[in-house]
């Protein structure tokens, strides 16, 4: 058992200052971002160790609440007091729900993470700080804290960005540096008939295929997620790195949140981009929330998360509490949805990873038949990109997101994933100028452009 943690109030503290006086600098770090701003929500940063285990028997259950008790008031310093830091690839996930898949080594390990024993928690609401620790350590957890203001309030802007190169509002314009693509605009609309074929016949409702960009280049990952907040900013943003790879994110789709024996998933499937005025800004959110496409898009995937949900809880527990919101990020509106339920007692991560992990978001459903198809249609690995990350604590919270507006890179360069769930109502020309919208982003923040092909000036309208 894990000695107990405490927490230290610290001064407030911009966490992008303190990022950038320490975990910055150091080999194996993280910093689980609210955002640029942020005026709700946690951040968590520190430096941590590779873990030589990993956190699959944490049991996630061990802070239920029994039925009729309300939670207990949260602690001091938050819901994050120590545990693992760190990501869950794709490619390893499907092979293990039992879809063909092959992973590559080279891009990144599919699971890796670091023990986070140290750390310094953000609550952005009540902006307070505090430095948490084990007892034994804290006095030294807390001398590491100050040295780290002390270089903040010294440095000159530390937290500015190099000048992103593109924004991701449509009509922007591009950088004079482009990407690699896996497919064409031509090859994937080729793929979304192929994916209709697959829908008339049967054999899925939904397929989330995706391709891949590649920027084949070395990547400072500090820089490069620093323009990737302010371009992006998110409420599950994210840096971090282990050994020689690190994952950069802006993701808006929370996976599961773990608290007093209730687990939430909050899956995204829809999506508008922003206007660059309000009036189409505002058309364009309506657009979303009317689409019959898109809500029976999001609704198939509410009923495949309630089914997995129910894998792990109690009988009758599982339900969608809320269906089918619009919510809007810098780039893009999204449909998102929220179904929660009741953990059985003595659940752990790995039981609910069995159950849930690849999340339906980025499969279809059928869950199986969708990851063999796509297996065949994308022809290729997704790598670290459609995983997780986030943290699981020792106590059986966690909070995990979905690895996507993602980052991944390794010593020759870095790549991004995007995609979008293809039903039969999808029109080939929306689906493309969709990935398109949702790499743009990352991209940006590598100082890298779409390749010609996806740009819009260059997609049919």
């Amino acid at each position: 058992m894990p000695p107990r943690s405490v927490a230290v109030p610290l001064p407030w503290t911009d966490p992008a200052a303190l990022f950038a006086a320490g975990p910055a600098r150091a080999p194996h770090a993280f910093w689980l971002d609210a955002g640029p701003d942020a005026a709700s929500g946690w951040s968590w940063l520190g430096a941590g160790h590779p873990a030589s285990g990993t956190p699959r028997e944490v049991a996630l259950a061990a802070s239920a609440v029994p039925a009729g008790r309300a939670p207990d008031a949260p602690a001091a310093g938050g819901p994050f007091r120590g545990g693992h830091v760190g990501w869950l690839g794709y490619d390893a996930a499907a092979a293990a729900a039992g879809a063909p898949a092959v992973a590559d080594p080279g891009d990144g390990p599919q699971e890796a993470w670091l023990r986070v024993e140290r750390l310094i928690a953000f609550d952005h609401a009540a902006r307070r700080a505090w430095v948490i620790a084990p007892e034994t350590d804290i006095e030294g957890a807390v001398a590491e804290a100050a040295a780290w203001q002390d270089a903040a309030t010294a440095a000159t802007e530390p937290t500015a960005p190099s000048e992103p190169r593109i924004t991701n509002r449509v009509g922007d314009a591009g950088s004079d540096a482009a990407a690699s693509a896996r497919h064409t605009p031509a090859q994937y609309r080729d793929l979304i008939a192929r994916c209709r074929d697959a829908i008339r016949a049967g054999d899925a409702y939904q397929l989330c295929l995706t391709t891949r960009f590649t920027v084949p280049v070395p990547v400072d990952p500090v820089t490069a997620y620093l323009r990737l907040r302010a371009e992006l900013p998110a409420h599950h943003g994210a840096f971090i790195q282990i050994e020689e790879h690190a994952l950069l994110s802006a993701s808006p789709e929370r996976f599961l949140e773990v608290a007093d024996g209730i687990v939430r998933t909050r899956p995204i499937k829809g999506t508008r981009p922003r206007g660059t005025t309000p009036a189409p800004d505002a058309a364009l959110a309506r657009e979303l929330r009317d689409s019959v496409k898109e809500q029976a898009e999001n609704v198939m995937i509410v009923d495949l998360m309630r089914n997995d949900l129910q894998r792990v809880c109690l009988p009758g527990s599982v339900a969608a509490e809320r269906l089918l919101e619009v919510e809007s990020f810098a780039a893009v509106h999204q449909l998102v949805s929220t179904v929660a339920g009741r953990l059985r007692s003595g659940t752990t991560f790995a039981d609910v990873l069995a159950a849930g992990f690849p999340a339906g978001s980025m499969t279809g459903a059928p869950k199986l038949s969708a990851m063999t198809i796509l297996h065949e249609l994308e022809a290729a690995p997704r790598g670290v990109y459609a995983g997780c990350f986030g943290w699981v604590g020792d106590d059986g919270r966690a909070d995990l997101a979905m690895t996507i507006r993602s980052v991944v890179t390794h010593p020759g360069g870095a790549y991004v994933g995007a995609g979008g769930g293809i039903t039969w109502l999808s029109d080939p020309d929306a689906e493309v100028a969709e990935v398109a919208v949702k790499a743009r982003g990352p991209l940006a923040a590598l100082g890298a452009a779409l390749p010609e092909a996806w740009a819009p000036a260059h997609q049919p309208a």
